[in-house]
């Protein structure tokens, strides 16, 4: 029998990103050159399935971004729109060297113009970035 722990276990980047059972986490931004595998370990992390088009306030948004995909300050602040006050975003971007990377000085002035903060940056796959962003503590409710 699998928990979500051990799901998680079983994929490192997932325990990274802190997820817990009853999380809603509205993905964004998917395309065919995600990492399934770290999706699936969302979902067994999360005890659910990744919602596209949340009908209630998420907890997390799993935003995937490439350099290409338009405006990241638009992205993020689209992002912001089912998020409920004390929520983050894991802002996904393929790693440095690989095609659609986005310069980290692009990321974090995106960030900031957005009104978030960048707190912490992990591996979450062989071809991903994972780097969280959440609102400055001034600004939640």
């Amino acid at each position: 029998m699998s928990t979500a722990a051990g799901a998680t276990g079983d994929n490192p980047a997932a325990s990274k990103l802190g997820l817990t059972s009853g999380q809603i986490v509205q993905e964004l931004g998917w395309d065919d050159d995600v990492d399934d595998a770290l999706r699936l370990a969302v979902e067994d992390a999360v005890d659910g399935e990744l919602v596209e088009e949340a009908v209630e306030a998420v907890d997390v948004v799993l935003l995937w971004w490439r350099d290409g995909d338009g405006d990241l300050v638009d992205g993020l602040v689209d992002s912001l729109t089912d998020l409920t006050d004390t929520g983050y975003i894991w802002l996904m971007t393929p790693k440095v060297g690989r095609a659609g990377y986005v310069d980290a000085s692009d990321l974090s002035e995106s960030a900031i113009t957005a009104g978030l903060a960048q707190t912490v940056s992990a591996t979450a796959s062989a071809e991903w970035s994972a780097t969280k962003l959440v609102r400055p503590r001034g600004t939640r409710r």
